[in-house]
């Protein structure tokens, strides 16, 4: 080694001392780390509790929406009664709310006894109703509703005052079984007013067989304890005449010769048609009740639309047996 290459090392080893007698001591570097690291694993535990609670929270919430939310589907099976009643005969109680998508009729009927007052609204862009108007005019036997002409018909018992309560809804009372029924029909009349209802039933359609759409929904009964539910559904082209018919109710009707078959994964019945009537496959429910769908459709797709119906856990039920909701 030169002497420049010895002097040149000497340099290097006195700077390296010089650091090295300015570093801090290890021990001290060490539990200086060790405490940053517990600084930030604390926060760093708290964040990641506070993550799982927000979890869990966000999860019950989700669950109980999901085992609560009512409305499986935005379905048609919940329709929308624009009309009713301001003035009722003594001892009537409604029983019976009808209604569907588009032109559908409404319908809404009180019971006592054996009289009965049906209050229906259809579209006057259904054409069957479409010149009610007309038909108003050229009729001899007139009466006046809220200041619009109406057609009065019928004598006795029974009765119906017809008129249109606006530009697009034709509204009929229908009197029976209760004397002096043009009378009572005149009374309602001039007492209805446009306070909706809604029909809340317990079941919904799932899919349907091709071709086929919900045409309406029914809830009857004389009280809650008896209710049923009832949808259609038809050919859109061909709406008046339905097609499938799935009801809900207390009572197995009409499962006479019924041949056992699976149903909503249990044992229902299928029967067959005859004498003019329709198939139809039935099954109880875990609550009791029965459902029910017929038409005139293969064994195949009825058992296939009993599947597939959804049953709403909140129907509201009680209106029936009420003079007024």
């Amino acid at each position: 080694m030169t002497r420049s290459e010895h002097e040149t090392e000497t340099l290097i080893r006195e700077s390296l001392d010089r650091l090295a007698a300015r570093a801090p001591d290890g021990r001290a570097v060490q539990e200086a780390l060790a405490r940053a690291g517990r600084r930030r694993r604390a926060p760093a535990r708290l964040a990641l509790v506070a993550a799982a609670v927000v979890a869990l929270v966000v999860g019950v919430v989700a669950g109980a929406q999901l085992l609560t939310r009512p409305d499986l589907v935005p379905a048609a099976g919940r329709p929308v009664l624009a009309y009713g009643p301001g003035w009722l005969p003594g001892g009537f109680t409604e029983q019976y709310r009808e209604g569907g998508p588009g032109i559908t009729p409404q319908v809404r009927r009180w019971f006592a006894g054996p009289g009965s007052i049906t209050l229906s609204a259809y579209s006057t862009a259904d054409p069957e109703w479409s010149q009610t108007a007309l038909k108003i005019a050229s009729i001899r036997d007139q009466a006046l509703v809220h200041g619009r002409v109406a057609m009065l018909t019928g004598s006795g018992g029974a009765a119906q005052l017809t008129w249109l309560a606006d530009d697009e809804h034709v509204l009929c009372a229908s009197i029976a079984g209760i004397p002096e029924a043009r009378a009572v029909a005149q009374r309602f009349a001039d007492a209805v007013t446009a306070e909706p209802v809604e029909v809340r039933g317990e079941l919904r359609f799932g899919p349907l067989p091709p071709g086929l759409a919900e045409r309406s929904a029914a809830v009857q009964g004389a009280g809650p304890a008896d209710a049923s539910t009832e949808l259609t559904a038809a050919d859109p082209a061909r709406p008046s005449i339905a097609v499938v018919r799935a009801t809900v109710g207390p009572n197995p009707l009409g499962m006479t010769g019924g041949a056992p078959v699976m149903v909503r994964g249990g044992q229902g019945f299928f029967v067959a048609p005859k004498n003019g009537s329709d198939a139809m496959v039935a099954v109880r429910l875990p609550s009791g009740r029965w459902l029910r769908v017929s038409g005139s459709r293969p064994e195949a797709e009825l058992i296939a639309v009993a599947d597939g119906v959804q049953l709403d856990p909140a129907p509201d039920y009680r209106w029936l047996g009420r003079a007024t909701s």
